[in-house]
Formats: C-alpha cells, structure tokens, sequence
C-alpha cells in the first residue's frame, strides 16, 4: 500500500508517517528526513538545500524529484511507500505519477492533514525543545507555512478530485488523526 501524507511543516506527517510504517511495515519517505540527510553529509546540494531552507523556501522539484526516483525504483520498497512531505507542488505531483507509473505501482491513499498557523506555532516551538531541530525557527517555520499554502493549493485541487483523497482536522490530537487514518487504511 503506498500513501501520501501532507500537510503544512509541523502538521504531524512525521508522527503518523512513522505510526503507519511500523503497523504496516512500509517505508517513509520523508523528504525533510532526505535533505536533512544531504546537509549532513555537506554535500552541493546539502549546502544549496541549507540556502534555501535559511530563506523560508522550498529545495527545487528537481532535486527532490531525483533523490525520490531513487526510492520508488527500489524493489524492496515496491508498493510500500508511506510519502512524507511528498509531493510538495504540482510538477512534483505529476512527476510521482509518472515515476509510479513507470514502476508499476499507484498511490492508495492520500491525506492531507489541515492545520492552522496558530497550532504550528505551537507544536514547533514544542518540537524545538523535545528535538533540537535547525529548521525549527519561529520566523523561517511561518515563512515556510505562508508558502507551503500557496504552492500546495494546486497539489489539492489536483489530488482533491480522487476519490482515495481523505482531508482530515490536523488541528486534533495525534491519537484522533491515527484512528481517523486507519478508518480510512481498514487495519
């Protein structure tokens, strides 16, 4: 079963990501986790990652779009995908299509997880404590909310007509979203 999970940075995608990998035994694919990895290793694009990250904006649908091919083509994970933070625009949206196309699979479901300005603020500053996160500023986190909204308003309109499409209140606690997500998943 492969599914997508969105949401505004800070909209839980991680938590329920991870949830629903150990009770399916699927595998994340964060690509906050992925270009975390890329500024770790100090790579060019880990450093172009880090400048955009600094300036509130999102890393290229190019170079997220090749570090996910390499995942969706591996057999091991065919089918089993739980989509973190992926896809981010409407290119990207399209280019998941065409690579699951390609490899034979499909998205079984997708969901997006609604939550408002004042619950990020929150939760970040929350998570900021609990994690020690460098992308946890107050001020890049709401940056990153404002356009996150924006460039995702047509990955909605576009995944909002399938019928595997489930909108849910993020603004709930995370054990209300999960039982609300396995209504939907039937496990």
């Amino acid at each position: 079963m492969n599914i997508i999970l969105f949401g505004p940075p800070g909209a839980g995608k991680g938590t329920q990501s991870k949830y629903l990998v150990n009770k399916l035994k699927n595998f994340q694919v964060s690509t906050g986790d992925i270009l975390r990895e890329e500024i770790k290793k100090n790579s060019t694009i880990g450093q172009q990652i880090t400048n955009n990250m600094n300036e509130g904006k999102f890393v290229s649908d190019e170079i997220v779009n090749d570090l996910i091919e390499k995942i969706i083509f591996d057999p091991q994970k065919k089918d089993k995908l739980i989509f973190d933070g992926y896809p981010r625009s409407l290119s990207q949206a399209k280019h998941l299509d065409l690579l699951l196309d390609k490899s034979n699979q499909k998205i079984d479901h997708i969901f997006f997880l609604n939550v408002n300005k004042d619950t990020i603020v929150k939760r970040i500053d929350k998570r900021k404590l609990l994690e020690n996160r460098s992308d946890d500023d107050t001020d890049t986190i709401l940056k990153r909310y404002d356009t996150y909204m924006e460039t995702t308003r047509p990955v909605l309109d576009f995944y909002s007509k399938n019928p595997n499409f489930h909108e849910i209140n993020g603004t709930q606690e995370i054990d209300q979203i999960t039982r609300e997500i396995e209504a939907f998943i039937n496990v």
